[in-house]
């Protein structure tokens, strides 16, 4: 277990790095949800349905980071807009301060992480809400988030893999790794928790489905301080096994300057792909100049090159024929080839890492109290 001054430390860190993360800054273009259920993990409910909803249309569920809201992260990244231009519907569940002072979901919290309770069950029972009222495809619902989001969006994926054709973590971490805020500490820095070969089990014991499962698309940059890179490689990890894929990626190209990463199935399908961003620090890569434009850079929202939001559209096949065409022009500008990533941005093998469970005596009473109020105060712990 780690020292007292090491988690406090590390508590200072994480609040220095929050403390530029803003909530909505400008124009706030959703609609609150209500009614929607027993919402057991008392989050709040916005959604954005465009006037050109398509028929039997898609659903893209948004997991903002620590700290953000709704508005703030749908301005950022631009999915409201994307919505407006392919007619699907969004939904913004947002964590609300009294569940957590800084506005994480609780991805660490065994109460909210379960199926049919918590944070989970309410972000599900939003989903039953918006496809009812808005005749949404059932069989195309998806999920994304960043950091705390996109732990949150593993989460879901885990807990509810029938009702999510596929998800999207971006700067985010696998499933069920953490079981307190201490643990949350290590994990985001890939230190300790299950071995990698044991990852996907977590997933399979999330719930009774025994497949198939959803996609997954992974985001990081490769400098990244407050999430590991290697907890890309984790991610990954946990849905190989579940999709019979191999661990060498089938493909590796180059889009608009940064590798992907793609593994296919028996059939040939794409079921994971990654993405590791160059340069990139913690937050939503973005391109906000040129034809793939979308979104506004901002704290934790950063200018990449690249549009995370359009390329994760792209692979859940939401764009429309005339912005797939584009998007697969600029991907074929490299060619795909069966080889290990690029020296320029190197995959971290999950062997390199440690990844046992680390024992240890507890902490007294009064120390643990001492590290409760310090997480308090910090916002990750109720």
């Amino acid at each position: 277990m780690r020292s007292l001054n090491d988690t406090l430390s590390r508590l200072s860190v994480l609040r220095a790095a929050q403390t530029g993360m803003t909530g909505s800054l400008g124009e706030d273009r959703l609609s609150d949800l209500s009614g929607f259920g027993s919402n057991p993990g008392a989050l709040r409910g916005r959604f954005y349905v465009p006037d050109a909803l398509a028929r039997s249309a898609a659903l893209v569920v948004v997991l903002h980071g620590c700290t953000q809201d709704a508005a703030g992260y749908d301005r950022g990244s631009g999915w409201s807009h994307l919505a407006d231009d392919q007619g699907f519907a969004v939904l913004f569940p947002e964590q609300q301060r009294a569940n957590n002072a800084n506005r994480c979901f609780n991805w660490f919290s065994a109460q909210d992480t379960q199926r049919d309770a918590g944070e989970a069950l309410s972000i599900r029972q939003m989903v039953a809400a918006m496809v009812v009222e808005y005749a949404l495809d059932p069989a195309r619902v998806y999920v994304t988030g960043l950091s705390a989001g996109g732990a949150m969006a593993s989460v879901m994926l885990a807990t509810y893999p029938e009702v999510f054709a596929g998800g999207a973590i971006i700067a985010g971490l696998p499933y069920g790794t953490a079981h307190s805020v201490p643990e949350a500490f290590d994990r985001m820095r890939a230190h300790g928790g299950p071995r990698a070969a044991a990852l996907g089990g977590l997933v399979s014991a999330a719930s009774a489905h025994d497949g198939p499962w959803p996609t997954v698309s992974i985001w990081h940059g490769d400098d990244d301080a407050t999430v590991s890179v290697a907890n890309a490689d984790l991610v990954v990890a946990q849905w190989r096994g579940l999709h019979g894929v191999s661990a060498k990626p089938s493909a590796i190209e180059t889009v608009d300057g940064h590798p992907r990463c793609v593994w296919r199935n028996a059939e040939g399908r794409e079921v994971i792909e990654e993405y590791r961003i160059a340069g990139l620090g913690h937050g939503t890569p973005l391109s906000t100049s040129g034809d793939d434009a979308c979104g506004v850079a901002g704290s934790f929202m950063l200018e990449a090159g690249i549009s995370s939001t359009r390329h994760i559209a792209r692979f859940w096949g939401l764009l429309d024929a005339r912005e797939a065409e584009a998007t697969e022009r600029a991907a074929s500008a490299s060619p795909s080839r069966d080889a290990s990533p690029p020296e320029a941005a190197p995959r971290i093998p999950v062997e390199a890492h440690d990844t046992r469970r680390r024992g240890g005596p507890s902490v007294s009473e009064g120390v643990g109290r001492v590290i409760e109020d310090a997480l308090r105060a910090a916002g990750l712990m109720r």
